[in-house]
């Protein structure tokens, strides 16, 4: 039997995709892998960490190439084990936001998709680490996070219910107060952004770089609540960093201290720290992946 060359990570659960919309993805990934001359195989996860349990024998194995069906929870899994690897990642972007997608303008159609992660060719980008945990497109805290958390916990994933979870949550956030570099600032959102979305075209920082060695801390002031129109309006306009509510500040590493264990998103996903501080910094030049 022929060596795996190419090894296809299929998350059952992202998106809104049925289980036989997805299988018939891994057919048309068959047979294109093949014919581009790959040995490619298939498998789904079925438990959180299955990914990356995966993707670490995978590298372990000499396959070079892994290419996931996910969303940013699953691309995470995945990412974090092929870390300073020569095995690239692609990405078929079947989840709620798809921000590092988004951002590398990589396709949204899953046929087309796929036909990019066999045929397009590996590009070197960073990514980013807050304490022990990577991210490749934002981590935060405030509002971001609470948000996460909530959208964590519904039954049904996708955009429509993230539009609602997110405007629920607006009107029962409060902002919170958060100390960087010896000095206080109230926030109604920080976040640090290797890519320059959260996912479904909301740039929160418009001029990330994903291979400048550096990430974007966003510090989004408190904000009456009639001004929150337009700043949704800027979020998906590209523009936010326009706004008087809004400072990014490029950097290569920065330390938080909030008012206790820390809340926070790594890629969109929610974690609760154990502590009150959040070391975060760039890895330059840490991933391949497919573009």
């Amino acid at each position: 039997m022929a060596q795996t060359t190419l090894l296809a990570i299929v998350n059952p659960l992202s998106g809104t995709a049925s289980v036989s919309q997805k299988q018939q993805w891994i057919d048309f990934l068959r047979k294109k892998a093949a014919d581009a001359g790959f040995s490619p195989e298939a498998v789904f996860t079925t438990h959180p960490g299955h990914a990356t349990e995966l993707a670490r024998e995978a590298v372990q194995q000499g396959i070079r190439r892994l290419v996931i069906i996910g969303g940013d929870g699953t691309m995470n899994e995945t990412a974090r084990a092929l870390l300073h690897t020569p095995t690239a990642l692609g990405i078929v972007p079947v989840g709620s936001g798809n921000g590092l997608a988004r951002h590398l303008n990589l396709p949204l159609n899953p046929r087309k998709a796929i036909e990019r992660a066999i045929d397009g060719r590996p590009v070197v980008i960073d990514s980013g680490r807050i304490n022990d945990h990577a991210f490749f497109c934002t981590t935060g805290m405030g509002f971001d996070a609470y948000v996460a958390q909530e959208f964590a916990r519904q039954p049904v994933r996708g955009l429509a219910t993230y539009i609602r979870t997110a405007y629920r949550a607006f009107w029962n956030y409060q902002p919170g107060s958060y100390e960087i570099g010896q000095q206080q600032y109230p926030l109604f959102s920080l976040t640090v952004a290797n890519a320059g979305q959260f996912g479904n075209n909301a740039w929160i920082a418009p001029k990330a770089n994903v291979a400048d060695g550096l990430l974007d801390v966003c510090l989004l002031k408190p904000f009456p609540r009639t001004a929150a129109g337009g700043l949704a309006w800027r979020l998906f306009n590209k523009t936010l960093d326009q706004s008087g509510y809004l400072t990014v500040r490029p950097t290569r590493s920065v330390v938080i201290k909030g008012e206790g264990p820390l809340l926070v998103h790594i890629d969109g996903e929610p974690l609760q720290l154990t502590t009150d501080t959040a070391t975060i910094q760039a890895v330059p030049s840490s991933l391949l992946v497919v573009a």
